[in-house]
């Protein structure tokens, strides 16, 4: 069995510089800052839990991040 790879490093960002942003401009930020993955959610989605080194979670609503969360 080969060896897992060792997990990427974070973006030394805090997620909560994204709320109030445009959806479409944080998402742009926050790739150009470094995040691999970046998805937006609607309020109340259903989503797995596990946790994903470089990955950036925004719920948005009205077009806008009302949160944002690492994994």
């Amino acid at each position: 069995m080969a060896p897992n790879p060792a997990p990427r490093e974070e973006p030394q960002d805090s997620p909560q510089g994204y709320v109030g942003l445009d959806a479409d401009e944080a998402q742009r930020l926050a790739r150009g800052r470094g995040w691999s993955t970046v998805r937006s959610l609607p309020p109340g989605a259903i989503i797995t839990m596990e946790y994903r080194a470089g990955r950036l979670n925004f719920e948005v609503r009205d077009g806008v991040v009302a949160r944002a969360w690492k994994g």
